[in-house]
């Protein structure tokens, strides 16, 4: 059973910058699209982006483009979001979950996914 942990959440002044990062504990992880969502409080989860297995392949949603940078190293298992310009409005839960069977293309935000992390919080103050 692949488990995910994320971390690198924090509290950030807006216009800041944090880096998560999403493990896996097993290497099964380079054979799978990853996909990072978040949920603010009160609202349903949403997409943000995802990677390709190799990271050849990324795509985001249009309100963090230009501002958040999803990337990630196989040899250790592991996934980032670099997340740079930050707004009150990015505050929230952010998941990382995978799917040896999705593909990281502009619907990823629609699909199922098998596993989940725990999520870890950023919170960006107005």
């Amino acid at each position: 059973q692949l488990q995910l942990v994320e971390s690198g959440g924090g509290l950030v002044q807006p216009g800041g910058s944090l880096r998560l990062s999403c493990v896996a504990s097993m290497n099964t992880l380079e054979y799978s699209t990853v996909v990072w969502f978040r949920q603010a409080p009160g609202k349903e989860r949403e997409a943000v982006s995802c990677i390709s297995m190799s990271g050849a392949r990324t795509n985001y949603v249009d309100r963090v483009k230009g501002r958040f940078t999803v990337s990630r190293d196989n040899t250790k298992n592991e996934v980032y979001l670099q997340m740079n310009s930050l707004k009150p409005e990015d505050t929230g839960v952010y998941f990382c979950g995978a799917d040896v069977m999705r593909v990281c293309d502009p619907y990823f935000g629609t699909y199922d996914y098998d596993y989940w992390g725990q999520g870890t919080q950023v919170t960006v103050p107005s």
